[in-house]
């Protein structure tokens, strides 16, 4: 790991291990944790019953894992619901709903073309809080802000937004228009209009600007409709003068579903900088609090998203896809390069910024095929040389540019940005 980048990797036996990642990875305030499938710690094996039952295990394997480093279930601020049939859903939210009776952290739902474990319906991740930090970071009071606002889609399940020292949480929007709690009428360009229209109205309810967001998540339910998206998109990138002037994009990730929660076309979420942070933070900070976007031209340059935002103690890592830098296509070759020219993609943007590929704390990983899960474990391991970050991993039935992997990262950020926040 680069100098003063100190991350906590840590696995308890009471969740089930995997060899390919850490169960948890802390730096700085935040934890992320792996995504747990409905597997018994002890029996290492697929838990039997219904989703109800799966659910059930997915979260408290969770709760184990963040149990074992001193916190609970309350630290959490952001959950993903990765289902293979979103007709669970409302199953799933009576489990859902027992771990979280007095508090909703922001939450994610999607269905997807196929988890890494047959007969698995559901696999969950998180994100919690780390108030004691680690390494240079000092401590600091577990004080999160909850809040949800009046102009956009309210969920009993899901709070607005969640922020935690100094990033804000949004849950994902769902086109929803927020007087008349369906749908919005027309295509994929109206629905992704409106899922930006309830996340601009969640941040102007939080006097957040538009472009404090660092990080976007597109969920699509068919790729084709991702021109249309991308329409809708950049009317809303850049929002403000300074924005345009640099032509500041977040970083972004695409990924296909199998389903959405309402039948919807597209589903939306973010993380947002949140620079005036959470007691003991001053509010006077978030004056002086310097989001930095980083491209390289030695990695695929998009229009669409910057390669890396930094803001405060993290890097967020846009999707990567296996693209040949000369050609602009895929590499040729089969899973093995396509997961090699990822990773060769990601470790390129870390180490144009001083960062090396340690630095990372969690890596999602969306593939078309999940049997080719174990090809791509035998290249993921040749780049870490320490602790491996925490994971995610889903199956979809697409991947831009007929791609067969991608790949996206969120990295460790030391020195922080200005003022650099101990």
């Amino acid at each position: 790991m680069t100098s003063g980048i100190i991350k906590v990797s840590r696995n308890t036996e009471q969740a089930p291990l995997n060899a390919a990642c850490s169960q948890t990875v802390a730096f700085s305030h935040y934890n992320n944790i792996s995504a747990q499938l409905p597997v018994d710690a002890v029996s290492g094996k697929l838990v039997e019953g219904d989703v109800k039952v799966q659910a059930a295990q997915c979260l408290a394997n969770i709760q184990a894992i963040v149990e074992s480093i001193g916190h609970g279930l309350h630290d959490v601020v952001r959950v993903n619901v990765y289902l293979k049939n979103i007709m669970d859903l409302e199953a799933v939210n009576e489990v859902y709903a027992r771990f979280f009776a007095s508090y909703q952290p922001t939450r994610t739902v999607l269905a997807v073309a196929a988890l890494p474990l047959a007969g698995a319906l559901v696999q969950m991740d998180a994100v919690i809080t780390n108030g004691e930090g680690s390494g240079t970071q000092a401590p600091c009071d577990l004080v999160k802000i909850v809040r949800n606002v009046a102009a956009a889609p309210v969920s009993p399940l899901a709070s607005h937004c969640v922020a935690f020292s100094h990033y804000s949480h949004v849950a994902a929007q769902l086109p929803i228009d927020v007087s008349s709690g369906n749908i919005v009428v027309g295509g994929a360009k109206e629905q992704a209009t409106q899922c930006l229209k309830n996340i601009k109205a969640i941040l102007a309810g939080i006097d957040v600007p538009f472009d404090d967001i660092v990080k976007i998540n597109i969920h699509l339910r068919n790729l084709a409709d991702l021109d249309a998206v991308n329409q809708a998109y950049t009317t809303f990138f850049p929002d403000c003068g300074i924005a345009r002037t640099i032509g500041y994009m977040p970083a972004r990730s695409v990924v296909v579903t199998s389903g959405l929660p309402m039948d919807a076309l597209v589903q939306i979420d973010a993380t947002v900088s949140h620079g005036d942070g959470t007691p003991p933070q001053k509010v006077e900070d978030r004056h002086g609090i310097v989001i930095k976007p980083h491209n390289t031209e030695l990695a695929p340059v998009s229009p669409l998203s910057t390669q890396t935002v930094a803001f405060s103690h993290y890097n967020n890592i846009s999707g990567q896809l296996p693209l040949n830098l000369q050609t602009g296509n895929i590499v040729a070759g089969g899973i093995h390069e396509q997961a090699r020219q990822c990773l060769n993609h990601i470790k390129t943007i870390v180490e144009s910024i001083g960062h090396v590929m340690d630095d990372i704390v969690k890596v999602n990983i969306q593939v078309t095929n999940v049997a080719d899960l174990e090809a791509i474990n035998d290249v993921y391991a040749t780049f870490f040389n320490g602790e491996l970050p925490a994971r995610t991993v889903i199956g979809v039935a697409a991947i831009p540019a007929g791609a067969l992997v991608q790949m996206d990262a969120i990295v460790s950020n030391g020195e922080g940005t200005p003022p650099a926040v101990k």
